[in-house]
């Protein structure tokens, strides 16, 4: 009777283990697919905007395409058409529009 309830304890303990890997291994797989690039592509968009300069052709999260004009702390002057310029956030840039053109 004591050997089959050590038994069934035993055999009970390794599912356990193998649930514990199995979740173990979900997560390490979420981090490397999910978060991973995630906070890579957070990076080089933090980047983009600190290097931000003037005659850089740009795309606002808005939409708007237009040249940069000047920069001023976290103020971007965008030059659009014919000389009309907007002010945006250094945020509100999403993409350097002449690079994406190129490829």
């Amino acid at each position: 009777m004591i050997v089959t309830v050590l038994a069934q304890a035993a055999a009970g303990g390794s599912g356990i283990m193998g649930q514990v890997f199995l979740f173990g291994s979900i997560i390490l797989i979420m981090y490397f697919f999910m978060i991973r690039p995630q906070q890579k592509k957070q990076k080089e968009t933090k980047k983009f905007i600190e290097e931000i300069k003037k005659g850089d052709d740009v795309v606002t999260i808005g939409g708007l395409h237009g040249k940069v004009s000047s920069v001023e702390n976290d103020i971007v002057i965008l030059e659009l058409d014919r000389g009309f310029k907007v002010r945006v956030e250094k945020s509100a840039v999403s993409m350097d529009f002449s690079k994406k053109t190129s490829k």
